[in-house]
């Protein structure tokens, strides 16, 4: 690959997704839009670009931006989003929205393990029956937004995070895979978008859920997504981001809620008065997850969430 080459893609990358490719991601870039090329009948990498520049069909460019972004997700990761969601956040909500739905955004769904861990952990909860809950999940691409519809995971993927007890009541063996109750799937719908377009066609959501996507923005990059996102919330809004993330010295529109990791809101002292979740309460999301029977016909990603 040129460096011609390599600018050409990197700054469309750029331009579609908001990623930012340094000089040193030549191979990635490489490896990854190969299969592209080979998908698309055409020789190698100049043949690709060449084909990018000359084509009116936009769909070898989301070709090209769904192959560079990465797509790992699993249920409960990093547990402590979760904790937070159950012993704190969801709580406040409860006894805040008696008479209308809490709405939740997942911004970088992938194949859907974040959106359904909530589902979940809200049919779980004694506490929140009756009330009214809208899910919605998000991402650039749509093949693993097909997926979290389909709700059907590898034996590997069930055993990433995902307690026992949880597998056991929620999902059911499909030969080789498990796909998750169509009660949890239906609470849960799903959305192409993207974070660099305006948002505002998505509504007002009370939690959104933005982990591991921001730490492959430039610095104005997410300042926008932050700033949008702040207008998309009500004054008890939060937001939960990654653990390697911060809105510290990006926007003032967010602020960390103290001994909270990852959560942020327009007003921190609401949860902050709150309290950390309790250690001798320990949630179903919060015990260690247990590895799965298989059954003899069973064997042993993406965006972030």
């Amino acid at each position: 690959m040129t460096p011609e080459e390599f600018q050409y893609l990197s700054d469309l990358v750029r331009q579609r997704s908001g990623l930012v490719l340094s000089s040193d991601k030549t191979y990635l870039l490489e490896s990854r839009l190969t299969p592209i090329a080979r998908k698309a009948e055409l020789g190698g990498i100049t043949e690709l670009v060449a084909a990018l520049k000359t084509s009116a069909n936009s769909s070898l460019a989301a070709d090209v931006t769904e192959a560079m972004t990465t797509n790992e997700s699993f249920f409960f990761r990093d547990k402590t989003p979760f904790d937070l969601f159950e012993k704190t956040i969801l709580p406040h909500m409860l006894a805040n929205r008696p008479q209308r739905k809490v709405r939740i955004w997942s911004a970088a769904a992938s194949t859907g393990q974040e959106i359904y861990s909530l589902a979940m952990l809200i049919d779980n909860s004694a506490a929140a029956k009756g009330c009214a809950f809208d899910l919605l999940g998000t991402d650039l691409s749509r093949e693993v937004l097909e997926r979290a519809r389909e709700g059907l995971y590898t034996q590997f993927e069930v055993q990433r995070g995902l307690p026992i007890q949880l597998l056991m009541k929620y999902f059911k063996q499909v030969g080789e895979s498990w796909q998750i109750d169509a009660k949890i799937r239906g609470m849960a719908t799903f959305k192409e978008n993207n974070l660099l377009e305006p948002l505002t066609s998505l509504g007002k959501f009370d939690i959104i859920y933005c982990r591991n996507v921001l730490i492959y923005f430039d610095q104005p990059t997410k300042k926008m997504i932050l700033d949008r996102m702040a207008q998309m919330l009500p004054e008890d809004g939060c937001l939960l981001l990654g653990a390697a993330e911060t809105v510290v010295g990006i926007t003032d529109a967010f602020k960390p809620v103290p001994g909270s990791r990852g959560l942020y809101a327009r007003n921190p002292e609401i949860y902050a008065a709150a309290g950390k979740p309790a250690a001798a309460a320990r949630p179903v999301s919060a015990r260690p997850a247990a590895p799965a029977t298989p059954s003899p016909s069973a064997s042993p990603l993406s965006r972030t969430a």
